[in-house]
């Protein structure tokens, strides 16, 4: 029994220790953006999330992210009201997702660009498209002060009139979790966001309801019914 004891140590050991450096600094990396969580205010949020990222930066080789991000993703204070808790889950919801790409540069922009809901929030650049999966570039830690963007461009790329849409509701169904997806009389179909804390209660025919989509940028729009209580956060999906 006590030798078998020693095996199973001993394997244990041995698989600790062939594991991917890289790979147990992502896990690092997302415990910490998990303790970001504490944090109240989602400016601070942001720069504890992106100084999270620093043990896959290390494992790279690359810059490190400026100190104050650094500081804050190893000790983040607690205390006070949490603000824009949805849409941190989102942010939150897409790292876990990055957790499929296999090359680690790549990882780390995914992780970067799941941040881009809440850095359109805040009102700061967002990158005009999503990281493509070819590219090989090391990524440079975001800055939360880098300027905002134009407004109306991610409504332009989106075919949005000025920065807002309108329609019909053409159809509507619901998820085993109570999140909705919604079909408009244009065409396009757009669902709730997981994250999204906020359930509807729709009761009518779909055309008894009309749309109204404003703001923000790739996921982070809001969903509002003419009549009918609740702002949601939605994506496009066609």
């Amino acid at each position: 029994m006590r030798a078998l004891i020693v095996l199973t140590f001993s394997i244990g050991l041995f698989l600790a220790a062939s594991a991917p450096a890289s790979a147990r600094a992502r896990d690092e990396a997302m415990a910490g953006a998990y303790r970001c969580a504490a944090i109240a205010a989602t400016r601070n949020w942001l720069d504890c999330y992106y100084g999270a990222a620093q043990p896959v930066r290390a494992a790279l080789g690359l810059v490190p992210a400026p100190a104050e991000q650094v500081s804050l993703g190893l000790s983040p204070p607690a205390g006070g009201e949490r603000q824009n808790q949805d849409i941190r889950d989102e942010v939150m919801s897409s790292a876990g997702r990055c957790g499929s790409v296999a090359d680690e540069h790549l990882w780390l922009n995914c992780y970067y660009a799941a941040a881009v809901p809440v850095r359109a929030l805040l009102g700061l650049s967002v990158p005009a498209a999503a990281p493509q999966a070819a590219a090989q570039t090391a990524p440079k830690p975001p800055s939360p002060s880098s300027p905002p963007q134009r407004p109306g461009l991610m409504a332009e790329l989106l075919g949005m009139s000025g920065n807002s849409l309108v329609s019909r509701m053409e159809s509507y169904s619901f998820d085993h979790y109570g999140n909705f997806t919604v079909a408009l009389a244009n065409g396009q179909v757009w669902r709730q966001l997981e994250g999204d804390s906020s359930k509807a209660h729709w009761r009518k025919p779909a055309s008894g309801y009309a749309v109204s989509i404003t703001g923000g940028a790739f996921g982070s729009h809001n969903f509002e019914v003419k009549g009918s209580p609740g702002k949601f956060k939605v994506r496009r999906v066609s």
